[in-house]
């Protein structure tokens, strides 16, 4: 008990002022329509919502990128929820969305079943426009005016994609590869100001590799949203970052387990440009038999045996940035924490520490 204490009380601890943390978290703070987020955060009466609040007050970070939040054209659940944040302790001045892919319709059969205007008929998986979409939340001036915003790259406009194919013919239909966007909810380049100094985060929240056929589609995809930034830090898509920066967000594939084609991902870890700082957690937590990979780099708690618990959130480093920690948090049970983590979401909160003189 004592010791799990102690490991809270370090991860709340915030970071020294010659130092950053900067944290990946996916919330869950899905609803079913549209603006149904915000009127959960109003009426204070949330349980989801105050856990979520609890869990990043706890992590204490400089810098955080949400997944699964749902979005609106003016930013009032963000602001909303940063009003929550500051009640719990931890105010965060500055906060930044774009519309995410996530419920935007096509018109078109985007999976195959024969029908149009499903959630999965949408440009990336969405009952409406914005669902489960992301966010990034600072205590450091974001540059808005300087973010890029890659969502709207088509799939197929990516070197070397791996479109799927059924019986030679693109799949489902020539139409909808032509109008498939790569990103499931998005990719972004943002800066952010910290003192004198600009910090680039890399945010992105992959599509499940998983529910289509043999031919692959999200699979492939998965692995094509990933692969992505390997490409952008090759210049494929404009110059990369000139100085310090970090990628972090949601992969849903994991390096060693699960489903998803881990190629691309396992090439985004070695890359000597990023640093990954392999975060732990508990250590005891694998629901599957089958675990391959260290149970403490689990960032999720999903059913076992399958998918069970897994590696699919990240945050890494530019190589250039000194890490002094990082972390999933993930009390034992026991710890005053253990009960909001779960209440909050299946996903943990992954942090790391870097300088920053």
């Amino acid at each position: 008990m004592a010791g799990a204490l102690l490991l809270t009380l370090l991860c709340a601890a915030p970071a020294r002022a010659d130092a950053l943390r900067i944290a990946t978290y996916n919330t869950d703070l899905e609803r079913d329509g549209p603006g149904l987020l915000l009127r959960d955060i109003l009426r204070g009466q949330d349980a989801q919502v105050d856990a979520v609040a609890r869990v990043i007050a706890a992590a204490a970070p400089d810098i955080i990128a949400l997944q699964g939040v749902d979005f609106d054209y003016h930013g009032l659940s963000l602001r909303a929820f940063r009003g929550r944040l500051a009640q719990s302790g931890w105010p965060m001045a500055h906060q930044f969305a774009l519309p995410p892919n996530t419920g935007l319709p096509t018109g078109l059969d985007m999976d195959g079943d024969g029908r149009r205007g499903t959630p999965r008929d949408a440009q990336g998986y969405g009952h409406f426009a914005g669902q489960g979409g992301m966010a990034i939340l600072s205590r450091h001036p974001i540059l808005a005016d300087k973010a890029r915003d890659f969502s709207p790259l088509l799939w197929r406009d990516l070197p070397g994609a791996l479109l799927p194919l059924k019986n030679g013919r693109p799949f489902p239909s020539a139409a909808a590869q032509a109008a498939q966007r790569l990103s499931s909810v998005g990719h972004w380049a943002v800066p952010v100001r910290v003192r004198d100094r600009d910090l680039w985060l890399l945010s992105y929240h992959a599509g499940p590799p998983v529910f289509d056929g043999p031919e692959d589609r999200n699979g492939r995809r998965n692995h094509d949203e990933t692969r992505f930034w390997s490409l952008f830090l090759d210049g494929q898509f404009g110059a990369p970052p000139d100085g310090a920066f970090v990628l972090m967000g949601g992969t849903n594939t994991d390096p060693a387990d699960g489903q998803g084609r881990a190629g691309a991902l396992n090439t985004l870890l070695s890359d000597p440009r990023l640093r990954d700082p392999r975060p732990k957690g508990r250590g005891d937590t694998a629901s599957d038999a089958a675990h391959t990979g260290d149970p403490a780099l689990d960032t999720v708690d999903w059913p076992g045996p399958v998918p069970g618990n897994q590696r699919v959130d990240y945050v890494l480093p530019s190589a250039e940035l000194a890490v002094r920690g990082a972390g999933v948090f993930w009390p034992a049970p026991g710890d005053p924490m253990a009960a909001p983590v779960e209440v909050a979401s299946p996903h943990r909160l992954v942090w790391i520490d870097v300088e920053w003189p």
